[in-house]
């Protein structure tokens, strides 16, 4: 049986970057919906002393889901263009579940 796999990326844009790494994370959004293995790939954002950082909640029906959005097409493009926007790396979290109430 396949275990459900949630993964939590924080992504922190340069100032200037603000704008450019939104419309590249509404395109992954896009693209990343339509990933067989994809169940949920949703893009939040906060601000907290002037700094926008935007918040990925993602859940694949396995790891096997996780490592084939990794090496998507659209996932690639992305990481290679975006790459000198960001702060700082994007902190990514991957979690699986131990009490969840709903899929």
């Amino acid at each position: 049986m396949s275990e459900i796999i949630y993964v939590q990326a924080v992504i922190i844009p340069k100032p200037e970057h603000v704008g450019d790494v939104q419309r590249e994370m509404l395109s992954m959004v896009a693209a990343s919906r339509q990933e067989e293995g994809c169940l949920v790939y949703d893009l939040l954002k906060d601000e907290q002393d002037g700094q926008i950082r935007f918040h990925v909640q993602e859940r694949y029906r396995d790891m096997d889901a996780v490592q084939a959005h990794r090496g998507s097409e659209h996932y690639r493009a992305y990481r290679a263009r975006a790459g000198d926007w960001f702060a700082s790396a994007p902190q990514v979290t991957v979690l699986s579940e131990v009490d969840v109430a709903e899929h």
